[in-house]
């Protein structure tokens, strides 16, 4: 647990994969945390104060030390808190679960994202390629009931993107981005992933989610008309 002297904010908008990444390291490890909402169409001081070069969020803030990007934030709480570990002690495992935790990033939710916001067609298709091949990587990549193994770990984190935001997706635009038939082992660990008490409680309520979603979605075709 944090201590009373130790002052931990995180900036973030509700909705975001990346925010949410952060905020289930955060409950995993049981540190007390204040959640700063940022409505990123009017940006606030704070968040210019404290990321100034990229100007969005997250933003972990740690006894007034700013530090942003998703990824790295996991690493610095990893290393700051100790208990209930994200990332594996030995340091070739450490190497890979980093490189994991990026390959979802680089090749997984840029492709998938595009797929459902992607007025060309031939571009969506590409997408859709892109993503169904990583997801296939992942798929024979993935061993255990986590990608941790019995525990949740900075892969399967990451992935959360996957497990929550992919089907939300889908049900807005109606594609087969992620299913148990083409898919049948991330499938589960998506299940098994979604149905763990910290990932519930970290998680976004997801109708607001899909309203905003769906709105996009239908201003993007109908201005394409």
């Amino acid at each position: 647990m944090a201590t009373n002297q130790e002052d931990v904010k995180l900036l973030g908008a509700r909705g975001s994969p990346f925010v949410c990444r952060v905020e289930l390291a955060l409950n995993l490890k049981r540190i007390e945390y204040e959640f700063v909402v940022e409505k990123l169409a009017n940006k606030s001081e704070l968040l210019l104060k404290y990321n100034p070069v990229y100007k969005k969020v997250p933003v972990f803030v740690h006894n007034e030390k700013p530090i942003s990007e998703s990824l790295v934030i996991l690493e610095y709480i990893d290393e700051t808190w100790k208990q209930n570990p994200i990332l594996p002690s030995d340091p070739y495992q450490r190497t890979l679960a980093r490189f994991w935790a990026k390959f979802i990033d680089d090749k997984v939710m840029g492709p998938s994202f595009k797929s459902a916001f992607t007025i060309d067609e031939k571009e969506r298709e590409k997408n859709i390629a892109e993503s169904s091949e990583a997801l296939l990587t992942l798929e024979n990549e993935l061993k255990d009931k986590f990608f941790g193994g019995e525990e949740i770990d900075i892969v399967d984190i990451a992935a959360v993107f996957i497990a929550f935001w992919i089907p939300l997706i889908q049900d807005v635009t109606g594609l087969q981005l992620f299913t148990a038939e083409k898919f049948p082992k991330l499938y589960q660990w998506s299940q098994e992933f979604l149905n763990h008490p910290v990932v519930k409680k970290s998680l976004p309520p997801r109708e607001p989610l899909f309203a905003i979603f769906k709105g996009r979605y239908e201003s993007l075709f109908n201005a394409a008309k």
